[in-house]
């Protein structure tokens, strides 16, 4: 699955615009989402959409200290433009890989909350899908092409990582709460029963990462424990506070052991080979 490439010795002029326009673009973009999360005084996210992606939402949603994983994405992901930025950066192959799809997922995340903020649940479920998938294209990338310099691929591995994870769980999250301001949240199969199915579905997906990525734990494991994190808090809120559901805890404790074990064991197994 790795593939080695050379890094040329010197960057080209198209390198130069890349970093100075991805360096320029997550000033702006992670200083939109700030400002449009209510981070400086504004209408909190929670609050947006009538209360639609608040923690008590959806038995789906995550208890509110969930949201605190933001802090460590938007600060590696500012690592990631300032190290993509230096000068010696400029030819390396697995950051002209990715650069570009980094920044578009910065874009998009500053997107949804504008559009959350409109207060339009339909349309951040469009948006999110689409952060989600440009997401997975970092992810396979990264699996895909060699490391270079070991810090360098560790901070892009390490950010992007967390970042899809997260991204993996608040895209389900966004879903139920589309369909239940659509009123179709139960989709016949009443609450519990319907969200147990999408907690499962969130284990699938987490092992899924897990075994296309099994040589490259530098990427699968913060994308475990990304998602552990996002499920265990939908564990919490359902196990206390006013939308108590026993079942729907159990489910979402069981889908994070799974997406923090299943990274583990496919590295474990891909090593033995």
């Amino acid at each position: 699955m790795e593939t080695a490439l050379d890094t040329p010795a010197l960057a080209t002029t198209r390198d130069r615009v890349r970093q100075v326009t991805v360096l320029v673009g997550a000033i702006v973009a992670i200083g939109g989402a700030a400002v449009g999360s209510g981070a400086f005084g504004g209408q909190p996210i929670a609050d947006a959409a009538d209360g639609a992606l608040s923690a008590t939402a959806t038995p789906l949603a995550p208890d509110t200290p969930a949201f605190s994983i933001w802090s460590l994405i938007y600060l590696g992901l500012g690592v990631f433009a300032v190290v993509q930025a230096l000068p010696r950066q400029g030819a390396d192959p697995r950051l002209r890989a990715v650069s570009w799809w980094v920044l578009a997922s910065m874009l998009l995340n500053a997107a949804w909350i504008g559009v959350v903020q409109a207060g339009s649940v339909g349309g951040s479920v469009v948006v999110m899908l689409a952060l989600l998938a440009v997401l997975s294209v970092v992810f396979v990338r990264l699996v895909r092409l060699a490391h270079t310099g070991t810090a360098t691929s560790l901070i892009t591995d390490l950010t992007m990582g967390l970042y899809l994870g997260w991204v993996s769980v608040a895209t389900l999250a966004n879903i139920a709460a589309f369909l239940t301001v659509a009123d179709v949240g139960e989709l016949g199969l009443g609450a519990t029963a319907w969200s147990v199915v999408v907690l499962a579905a969130g284990a699938v997906l987490s092992v899924a990462y897990a075994v296309f990525g099994r040589g490259r734990p530098s990427v699968i494991i913060p994308v475990g424990l990304a998602m552990a994190w996002g499920l265990w808090w939908i564990g919490v809120g359902r196990a206390d506070g006013p939308l108590v559901d026993d079942t729907v805890a159990t489910a979402a404790f069981a889908a994070a052991t799974i997406a923090l074990l299943a990274p583990l064991i496919t590295t474990l197994t891909a090593r033995r080979r």
